[in-house]
């Protein structure tokens, strides 16, 4: 195979570049390479047809490479197995299983099993404890709770102790919410359902450290999923009806008169339109237009007292606009369409600059994102024929994309699980595997902020990084996993015993495929031709081969490009 390095500054590279040189990092009590290189992707960016072509990929072009990539993009990984099926497919066939999900059964997905921790006493829950004793104080109980009667000592102990009781109960069921759904992104047989699910919770990002209530987080959850590739309209009216998000950015204080405007500032910069592209006025207007807009607990409820039924002027239109009209004005600003099709592209095709920036830092590639932009447009935001269109499109396609995205956390975990046949089903330890991505930097059910996670370069630091190799290289290298059993009796089944870099790029097709700088396969073939031929005849043999296939297989997760997708 012909192979080229590209330059790392080109694909966002984050902690290397071609002056670094190899790193070893003490890992797991074992010494295994880090290399700090450049990424090394194939040769040529696809044929040249294929320029501003949006026709499917042909069969000639399609094989075990492309439909690595796209289970990749459009899901979370797969066995070599999973791989080979999609690429024994034809491509349209591929991206039609993916993106038509719904055909698919995943009834064996499990739901979630909610714990007994919250009593109806305890609705609406304080908004802090000073609210828990203020209500207390004033109706002599609160969660449920009674004062103890007067005379006695410390007599709103109850109530705080309720208070706090509810706070830590909410969040350790929290946690289980979010190791439910990296148990669903591990065994689901829709992959892209879940990857649009973690795409559109990070777009709109709501934080159950203030909204409080897992119920409320379970629901916005299933909401997302039910909606991920239908049509952008219904999803914005789930999401600005939904109990989770009106507790997170305030609209409960909406009120006529007296208008907060955090809940439609953030519908104008960071769901739909983007910073430059509405004026203060707009998100003055924005907000009237909401105004009573606000939940009973886990539903929704419009407050006609509290709505602003007077006119409003909104990105030039005037009318007594509600919050609907406000979202269908939105959806008709072609800067909306550009917006989303730029999350599309940063998110399923190669890293961009984050969200911030936006508005002073060009696209990667203006004319992707012009194109999803007009598909949106034309399809009314149906998400689904859009993703099709991205699947199969030339920008998709070009080989100069593949390596071009850090994978998030929830990539790096998920997926070297699903490589490893690890967890398929339930069994013992899954609670702390599903906690991984949080040390990781992405902690589900918690963004950092109203913004989401940054995304690209800004996984990796320090910190992370070693949490990420630690993670992969310690599964890859259990040669008792399912996955890697396979993938050792891949390797064997060779026939001749392969020559070091026969085995290496073998080991790397079945791990991405993925390709390495030359000064790291020189350092990993250097290593295995150390350790003498790679016989697998007899009993010994077959077991030193799968030892040594466990440790090269660590070795490629403490490279640089293993952490690219």
């Amino acid at each position: 195979m012909n192979r080229r390095v590209y330059d790392p500054g080109d694909l966002g590279c984050c902690w290397c570049s071609t002056a670094v040189r190899p790193l070893s990092l003490l890992l797991g009590g074992g010494l295994l390479l880090a290399v700090g290189a450049a990424v090394v992707v194939a040769a040529g960016s696809g044929p040249a047809g294929w320029v501003n072509d949006l026709t499917p990929i042909t069969v000639a072009d399609w094989d075990y490479d492309k439909a690595a990539h796209l289970i990749e993009r459009a899901g979370f990984g797969a066995t070599p197995a999973e791989i080979e099926r999609l690429a024994a497919m034809t491509p349209d066939a591929a991206v039609d299983e993916l993106v038509n999900y719904t055909t698919v059964d995943n009834s064996a997905t499990p739901a979630f099993d909610p714990s007994p921790i919250w009593d109806p006493g305890m609705d609406p829950f304080p908004k802090s404890r000073a609210d828990a004793v203020r209500i207390a104080r004033e109706t002599g109980s609160s969660m449920g709770v009674a004062m103890l009667p007067d005379g006695v000592r410390r007599r709103l102990q109850p109530v705080v102790n309720k208070f706090f009781y509810g706070l830590r109960s909410n969040a350790i069921e929290t946690q289980r919410l979010a190791v439910w759904w990296a148990e669903r992104m591990l065994v689901t047989r829709r992959p892209l359902e879940e990857k649009l699910t973690l795409f559109w919770h990070g777009h709109f990002a709501t934080g159950n450290t203030k909204v409080r209530d897992t119920r409320m987080m379970l629901r916005q959850n299933e909401m997302l999923r039910a909606n991920a590739a239908g049509n952008f309209r219904d999803l914005l009216v789930g999401i600005l009806t939904d109990p989770a998000m009106l507790v997170y950015l305030d609209n409960g204080e909406n009120r006529k008169g007296h208008p907060n405007e955090n809940f439609g500032r953030e519908l104008l910069e960071l769901f739909t339109m983007g910073v430059g592209n509405y004026t203060e006025q707009d998100i003055k207007e924005c907000a009237r237009a909401f105004t009573g807009w606000t939940n009973d607990v886990l539903e929704f409820k419009f407050d006609e007292a509290q709505h602003d039924y007077g006119a409003k002027t909104f990105r030039g239109r005037t009318g007594p606009f509600d919050g609907t009209d406000i979202i269908d004005i939105i959806l008709r600003q072609p800067a909306t369409a550009q917006f989303m099709a730029r999350h599309l592209y940063n998110f399923f095709v190669a890293d961009e600059a984050q969200v911030p920036a936006w508005s002073v830092t060009p696209p990667r590639d203006p004319e992707a994102v012009d194109l999803l932009a007009k598909a949106l447009m034309d399809t009314d935001y149906d998400f689904r024929s859009v993703l099709r269109l991205l699947f199969n499109s030339d920008f998709f396609k070009d080989e100069a994309v593949r390596f071009a995205k850090v994978k998030s956390p929830a990539d790096v975990v998920i997926g070297t699980m699903r490589m490893v046949g690890d967890h398929l089903e339930p069994k013992p330890g899954l609670f702390f595997v599903a906690m991984e991505p949080k040390y990781m930097g992405l902690d589900l059910m918690n963004p950092p902020t109203v913004e989401g996670w940054h995304m690209g370069r800004e996984w990796i630091n320090s910190g992370s990084l070693i949490d990420r190799i630690n993670f992969a290289s310690s599964m890859l290298g259990n040669t008792e996993l399912p996955g890697v059993r396979s993938i050792i009796d891949r390797l064997m089944a060779l026939g001749d015993v392969p020559s070091s870099e026969q085995f290496l790029d073998r080991c790397l097709d079945l791990l991405g495929p993925m390709d390495l700088a030359q000064e790291t396969r020189g350092q990993l073939t250097d290593h295995l031709d150390a350790g003498g031929a790679l016989k697998h005849g007899d009993e010994a043999e077959q077991s030193e081969f799968s030892r040594r296939t466990g440790e090269t297989l660590q070795m490629i997760a403490t490279t640089s490009e293993f952490q690219f997708g």
